[in-house]
Protein backbone atom coordinates (compact mmCIF):
# COMPACT_ATOMS: atom_id res chain seq x y z
CA UNK A 1 0.00 0.00 0.00
CA UNK A 2 1.34 3.29 -0.78
CA UNK A 3 1.55 6.35 1.38
CA UNK A 4 -1.12 7.74 -0.34
CA UNK A 5 -3.23 5.48 0.59
CA UNK A 6 -2.52 5.02 3.77
CA UNK A 7 -4.80 7.03 6.00
CA UNK A 8 -4.01 9.73 8.01
CA UNK A 9 -5.95 10.57 11.20
CA UNK A 10 -6.18 14.08 12.16
CA UNK A 11 -5.11 14.28 15.65
CA UNK A 12 -8.87 15.09 16.66
CA UNK A 13 -9.37 11.60 15.65
CA UNK A 14 -6.80 9.56 17.25
CA UNK A 15 -8.20 7.27 19.98
CA UNK A 16 -6.05 6.12 22.55
CA UNK A 17 -4.92 2.48 22.63
CA UNK A 18 -6.54 0.20 26.14
CA UNK A 19 -6.49 -3.26 27.59
CA UNK A 20 -10.21 -4.34 26.44
CA UNK A 21 -11.14 -4.10 30.23
CA UNK A 22 -11.38 -0.50 29.57
CA UNK A 23 -15.06 -1.05 28.41
CA UNK A 24 -16.00 -3.91 31.11
CA UNK A 25 -17.04 -7.65 29.56
CA UNK A 26 -20.24 -8.74 31.54
CA UNK A 27 -21.54 -12.56 31.62
CA UNK A 28 -25.28 -12.62 30.94
CA UNK A 29 -25.36 -16.46 31.62
CA UNK A 30 -26.82 -15.80 35.16
CA UNK A 31 -29.14 -13.42 34.06
CA UNK A 32 -30.74 -15.66 31.30
CA UNK A 33 -30.68 -18.79 33.28
CA UNK A 34 -31.79 -17.30 36.52
CA UNK A 35 -28.93 -18.48 38.73
CA UNK A 36 -27.65 -15.45 39.47
CA UNK A 37 -29.39 -11.86 38.33
CA UNK A 38 -28.21 -9.68 40.85
CA UNK A 39 -24.62 -10.46 39.81
CA UNK A 40 -25.35 -9.19 36.59
CA UNK A 41 -27.12 -6.28 37.53
CA UNK A 42 -24.47 -5.17 40.03
CA UNK A 43 -21.87 -5.79 37.02
CA UNK A 44 -24.10 -3.71 34.68
CA UNK A 45 -24.08 -0.97 37.02
CA UNK A 46 -20.71 -0.03 37.25
CA UNK A 47 -20.31 -0.45 33.40
CA UNK A 48 -23.33 1.88 32.64
CA UNK A 49 -22.40 4.43 35.67
CA UNK A 50 -18.79 4.33 34.50
CA UNK A 51 -18.52 3.70 30.63
CA UNK A 52 -21.77 3.27 29.49
CA UNK A 53 -20.61 0.80 27.43
CA UNK A 54 -19.81 -2.88 27.87
CA UNK A 55 -19.40 -5.80 25.79
CA UNK A 56 -21.69 -9.15 27.02
CA UNK A 57 -21.14 -12.79 26.49
CA UNK A 58 -23.26 -16.16 26.75
CA UNK A 59 -25.89 -13.81 25.42
CA UNK A 60 -27.87 -16.69 23.91
CA UNK A 61 -28.02 -15.93 20.41
CA UNK A 62 -26.52 -18.79 17.86
CA UNK A 63 -23.44 -17.79 16.43
CA UNK A 64 -25.48 -19.10 13.27
CA UNK A 65 -28.01 -16.77 13.09
CA UNK A 66 -25.91 -13.86 13.07
CA UNK A 67 -23.87 -15.14 10.45
CA UNK A 68 -26.93 -15.67 8.82
CA UNK A 69 -27.46 -11.76 9.69
CA UNK A 70 -24.47 -10.24 8.34
CA UNK A 71 -24.34 -12.72 5.16
CA UNK A 72 -27.61 -10.91 4.42
CA UNK A 73 -26.52 -7.64 5.45
CA UNK A 74 -23.41 -7.59 3.05
CA UNK A 75 -25.00 -9.43 -0.08
CA UNK A 76 -27.94 -6.21 0.74
CA UNK A 77 -25.16 -3.26 0.41
CA UNK A 78 -23.69 -5.14 -2.53
CA UNK A 79 -26.91 -4.53 -4.97
CA UNK A 80 -27.03 -1.52 -7.60
CA UNK A 81 -27.25 2.20 -6.03
CA UNK A 82 -30.56 2.04 -8.32
CA UNK A 83 -32.08 -1.39 -6.83
CA UNK A 84 -31.56 0.48 -3.03
CA UNK A 85 -32.71 3.55 -3.91
CA UNK A 86 -35.96 2.19 -4.93
CA UNK A 87 -36.55 1.36 -1.14
CA UNK A 88 -35.07 4.66 -0.45
CA UNK A 89 -36.33 5.61 3.89
CA UNK A 90 -38.04 8.72 2.38
CA UNK A 91 -40.46 6.53 0.36
CA UNK A 92 -41.98 4.87 3.91
CA UNK A 93 -42.85 8.64 5.38
CA UNK A 94 -42.53 8.53 8.83
CA UNK A 95 -42.20 5.41 9.63
CA UNK A 96 -38.27 5.47 9.07
CA UNK A 97 -37.87 2.39 6.99
CA UNK A 98 -35.73 1.58 4.15
CA UNK A 99 -32.35 2.45 2.60
CA UNK A 100 -30.03 5.30 3.61
CA UNK A 101 -27.80 6.50 1.34
CA UNK A 102 -23.72 7.60 1.86
CA UNK A 103 -24.11 11.25 3.25
CA UNK A 104 -28.29 10.32 3.45
CA UNK A 105 -28.00 10.67 7.55
CA UNK A 106 -25.82 13.14 9.36
CA UNK A 107 -25.38 12.63 13.01
CA UNK A 108 -23.12 15.31 14.20
CA UNK A 109 -24.11 17.97 11.03
CA UNK A 110 -22.45 20.50 12.51
CA UNK A 111 -19.16 19.09 12.12
CA UNK A 112 -19.41 15.80 10.07
CA UNK A 113 -20.53 13.98 6.91
CA UNK A 114 -21.66 10.20 7.63
CA UNK A 115 -19.28 7.57 5.08
CA UNK A 116 -22.00 4.92 5.90
CA UNK A 117 -24.80 4.08 3.94
CA UNK A 118 -28.12 2.42 6.24
CA UNK A 119 -30.87 -0.28 5.90
CA UNK A 120 -33.30 0.17 8.89
CA UNK A 121 -36.61 -2.10 9.52
CA UNK A 122 -38.76 -2.11 12.46
CA UNK A 123 -41.83 -3.65 13.30
CA UNK A 124 -44.63 -4.87 10.64
CA UNK A 125 -47.47 -2.77 11.48
CA UNK A 126 -48.36 -1.46 8.28
CA UNK A 127 -51.78 0.49 9.69
CA UNK A 128 -50.11 2.41 11.88
CA UNK A 129 -49.24 5.86 10.99
CA UNK A 130 -47.42 6.61 14.22
CA UNK A 131 -43.76 7.84 14.13
CA UNK A 132 -41.50 4.93 13.98
CA UNK A 133 -44.46 2.41 12.66
CA UNK A 134 -45.67 1.50 9.40
CA UNK A 135 -44.46 -1.11 6.80
CA UNK A 136 -41.06 -2.59 5.96
CA UNK A 137 -39.63 -2.14 2.72
CA UNK A 138 -38.24 -5.24 1.49
CA UNK A 139 -35.82 -6.29 -1.51
CA UNK A 140 -37.09 -8.32 -4.08
CA UNK A 141 -33.92 -9.57 -5.61
CA UNK A 142 -33.03 -11.24 -2.10
CA UNK A 143 -35.79 -13.89 -1.07
CA UNK A 144 -33.97 -14.69 1.72
CA UNK A 145 -33.35 -11.74 3.28
CA UNK A 146 -37.11 -10.80 4.70
CA UNK A 147 -37.11 -14.02 6.66
CA UNK A 148 -33.31 -13.36 8.20
CA UNK A 149 -34.25 -9.92 8.85
CA UNK A 150 -36.98 -10.28 11.06
CA UNK A 151 -36.23 -13.09 12.99
CA UNK A 152 -33.28 -11.57 14.15
CA UNK A 153 -35.06 -8.24 14.73
CA UNK A 154 -37.46 -10.30 17.04
CA UNK A 155 -34.51 -12.02 18.26
CA UNK A 156 -33.37 -8.96 19.68
CA UNK A 157 -36.86 -7.07 20.99
CA UNK A 158 -36.40 -10.57 23.23
CA UNK A 159 -32.76 -9.99 24.57
CA UNK A 160 -33.38 -6.51 25.07
CA UNK A 161 -36.29 -7.36 27.19
CA UNK A 162 -34.22 -9.26 29.30
CA UNK A 163 -31.69 -6.37 29.42
CA UNK A 164 -33.77 -3.85 30.20
CA UNK A 165 -35.22 -6.00 33.26
CA UNK A 166 -31.39 -6.22 34.66
CA UNK A 167 -31.07 -2.61 34.15
CA UNK A 168 -33.94 -1.95 36.30
CA UNK A 169 -32.84 -4.41 39.02
CA UNK A 170 -29.42 -2.32 38.50
CA UNK A 171 -31.53 0.50 39.92
CA UNK A 172 -33.15 -1.46 43.08
CA UNK A 173 -36.39 -1.69 40.91
CA UNK A 174 -38.46 -4.01 40.23
CA UNK A 175 -37.39 -6.28 37.55
CA UNK A 176 -40.59 -5.22 35.56
CA UNK A 177 -39.78 -2.13 35.91
CA UNK A 178 -39.50 -0.72 31.84
CA UNK A 179 -42.54 -3.22 31.00
CA UNK A 180 -45.23 -0.72 31.40
CA UNK A 181 -43.84 1.40 29.43
CA UNK A 182 -42.97 -0.89 26.56
CA UNK A 183 -46.34 -2.73 25.60
CA UNK A 184 -45.35 -1.69 21.66
CA UNK A 185 -42.21 -0.09 21.92
CA UNK A 186 -40.54 1.49 18.83
CA UNK A 187 -37.48 -0.74 17.48
CA UNK A 188 -34.72 -0.51 14.64
CA UNK A 189 -32.83 -2.68 12.90
CA UNK A 190 -30.00 -1.23 11.22
CA UNK A 191 -27.76 -2.58 8.71
CA UNK A 192 -24.68 -0.65 8.48
CA UNK A 193 -21.83 -0.27 5.82
CA UNK A 194 -18.95 1.44 6.21
CA UNK A 195 -16.77 1.79 3.10
CA UNK A 196 -12.65 2.45 4.34
CA UNK A 197 -11.51 6.02 4.19
CA UNK A 198 -7.54 6.61 3.35
CA UNK A 199 -5.53 9.86 2.71
CA UNK A 200 -6.39 12.60 5.28
CA UNK A 201 -8.97 12.01 7.20
CA UNK A 202 -10.45 14.79 9.81
CA UNK A 203 -13.53 15.01 11.46
CA UNK A 204 -15.49 16.81 8.04
CA UNK A 205 -15.79 13.07 7.12
CA UNK A 206 -15.70 10.14 9.08
CA UNK A 207 -18.17 6.56 8.91
CA UNK A 208 -20.31 8.00 11.65
CA UNK A 209 -19.47 11.42 13.65
CA UNK A 210 -19.69 11.86 17.91
CA UNK A 211 -23.62 10.86 18.73
CA UNK A 212 -25.11 9.61 21.86
CA UNK A 213 -28.18 7.14 21.11
CA UNK A 214 -31.56 8.22 21.42
CA UNK A 215 -33.58 5.83 23.37
CA UNK A 216 -33.29 3.29 25.78
CA UNK A 217 -30.36 0.30 24.69
CA UNK A 218 -28.19 -0.29 21.62
CA UNK A 219 -27.17 -4.05 21.20
CA UNK A 220 -24.82 -3.86 18.64
CA UNK A 221 -22.86 -6.83 16.65
CA UNK A 222 -20.07 -5.88 14.83
CA UNK A 223 -17.44 -7.53 12.26
CA UNK A 224 -14.02 -8.29 12.95
CA UNK A 225 -12.74 -4.99 11.39
CA UNK A 226 -13.14 -2.55 13.92
CA UNK A 227 -13.09 1.44 14.24
CA UNK A 228 -16.07 1.75 16.96
CA UNK A 229 -14.75 4.37 19.11
CA UNK A 230 -16.22 5.45 22.55
CA UNK A 231 -14.99 9.20 24.76
CA UNK A 232 -14.69 7.76 28.70
CA UNK A 233 -15.50 10.10 31.48
CA UNK A 234 -11.79 12.42 30.55
CA UNK A 235 -13.05 12.97 27.55
CA UNK A 236 -10.43 10.30 25.71
CA UNK A 237 -11.60 8.48 22.67
CA UNK A 238 -11.27 5.07 23.43
CA UNK A 239 -10.97 1.94 20.95
CA UNK A 240 -13.83 -0.23 21.69
CA UNK A 241 -12.49 -3.78 19.36
CA UNK A 242 -14.47 -6.49 18.34
CA UNK A 243 -14.32 -9.31 20.78
CA UNK A 244 -16.08 -12.91 19.65
CA UNK A 245 -19.14 -14.03 20.54
CA UNK A 246 -20.19 -10.77 22.21
CA UNK A 247 -22.32 -7.69 21.65
CA UNK A 248 -21.31 -4.02 22.44
CA UNK A 249 -23.96 -2.56 24.70
CA UNK A 250 -24.89 0.86 25.33
CA UNK A 251 -27.80 3.14 26.86
CA UNK A 252 -29.34 6.06 25.02
CA UNK A 253 -30.16 9.34 25.59
CA UNK A 254 -33.65 8.06 27.70
CA UNK A 255 -31.83 6.28 30.37
CA UNK A 256 -29.29 8.60 31.14
CA UNK A 257 -32.37 10.91 32.11
CA UNK A 258 -33.96 8.14 33.69
CA UNK A 259 -30.83 8.07 35.83
CA UNK A 260 -30.54 11.87 36.48
CA UNK A 261 -26.87 11.10 34.88
CA UNK A 262 -26.18 8.48 37.36
CA UNK A 263 -25.78 6.02 33.96
CA UNK A 264 -24.09 7.39 30.98
CA UNK A 265 -25.35 7.81 27.26
CA UNK A 266 -22.06 7.86 25.92
CA UNK A 267 -20.65 9.95 23.09
CA UNK A 268 -19.51 7.06 20.14
CA UNK A 269 -18.47 7.38 16.30
CA UNK A 270 -16.84 5.31 14.17
CA UNK A 271 -13.69 5.17 11.84
CA UNK A 272 -12.95 2.89 9.35
CA UNK A 273 -9.32 3.30 8.35
CA UNK A 274 -8.74 -1.12 7.88
CA UNK A 275 -8.53 -1.11 4.14
CA UNK A 276 -11.82 -3.15 4.50
CA UNK A 277 -15.34 -2.54 4.30
CA UNK A 278 -16.91 -2.63 7.34
CA UNK A 279 -20.39 -3.99 8.37
CA UNK A 280 -22.18 -3.65 11.65
CA UNK A 281 -25.97 -4.15 12.78
CA UNK A 282 -27.22 -2.14 15.93
CA UNK A 283 -30.50 -2.79 17.21
CA UNK A 284 -32.14 -0.20 18.93
CA UNK A 285 -34.93 -0.71 21.72
CA UNK A 286 -36.92 2.76 22.78
CA UNK A 287 -40.48 2.38 24.65
CA UNK A 288 -43.96 2.94 24.26
CA UNK A 289 -44.30 6.45 21.43
CA UNK A 290 -46.27 8.07 24.13
CA UNK A 291 -44.19 7.05 27.03
CA UNK A 292 -42.88 9.36 29.62
CA UNK A 293 -39.10 9.27 31.19
CA UNK A 294 -38.31 11.52 34.11
CA UNK A 295 -35.85 11.61 36.91
CA UNK A 296 -36.26 8.77 39.27
CA UNK A 297 -36.69 10.03 42.76
CA UNK A 298 -33.90 7.53 43.91
CA UNK A 299 -31.12 9.72 40.98
CA UNK A 300 -32.50 12.87 42.42
CA UNK A 301 -30.07 14.18 45.61
CA UNK A 302 -29.06 17.59 47.09
CA UNK A 303 -25.12 15.99 45.92
CA UNK A 304 -27.28 14.99 41.95
CA UNK A 305 -30.18 17.87 42.18
CA UNK A 306 -32.56 17.32 38.96
CA UNK A 307 -30.80 17.76 35.71
CA UNK A 308 -34.12 17.10 33.39
CA UNK A 309 -37.47 17.37 33.06
CA UNK A 310 -39.67 15.12 31.60
CA UNK A 311 -39.48 13.90 27.74
CA UNK A 312 -42.34 11.87 25.74
CA UNK A 313 -40.36 8.76 23.86
CA UNK A 314 -41.38 9.75 20.70
CA UNK A 315 -41.43 13.00 20.73
CA UNK A 316 -37.81 13.02 21.92
CA UNK A 317 -36.67 11.02 19.15
CA UNK A 318 -38.56 11.99 16.26
CA UNK A 319 -36.61 15.10 17.16
CA UNK A 320 -33.26 13.88 16.96
CA UNK A 321 -34.20 12.34 13.51
CA UNK A 322 -35.67 15.35 12.28
CA UNK A 323 -31.99 16.95 13.14
CA UNK A 324 -30.09 14.14 10.85
CA UNK A 325 -32.47 13.61 8.34
CA UNK A 326 -32.67 15.79 5.37
CA UNK A 327 -35.62 14.39 4.19
CA UNK A 328 -37.09 15.43 6.80
CA UNK A 329 -35.94 18.92 7.51
CA UNK A 330 -37.95 19.08 3.98
CA UNK A 331 -40.86 18.07 5.47
CA UNK A 332 -40.24 19.98 8.44
CA UNK A 333 -39.77 23.32 6.32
Amino acid sequence: MSDALIAQLDDKLRAKRESFDRIPVVDLAPLLDGSDKMAVAKAMRWALSNAGFMYVKNHGVAASQLEDMFSVTSRFFDLPLEEKMDLHVSRSGTAMRGYIEIFGENTDPTKTRDLKECFDIGPETPDDTTPFFGANQWPESQPDFRAVAYAYHEAMVDLSRKMLGCIALSLDLDEGFFEPKMTRPISIQRLLHYPSQSGVVDESVIGIGAHTDYGNLTILAQDDVGGLQVMNRNGDWIEAPPIPGTYVINIGDLIQRLTNDVYLANLHRVINTSGRERYSIPFFIDADYDAEFAPLASCVSDDNPQRYQPVVCGVHKFGRFVDSFPHLQKKSA
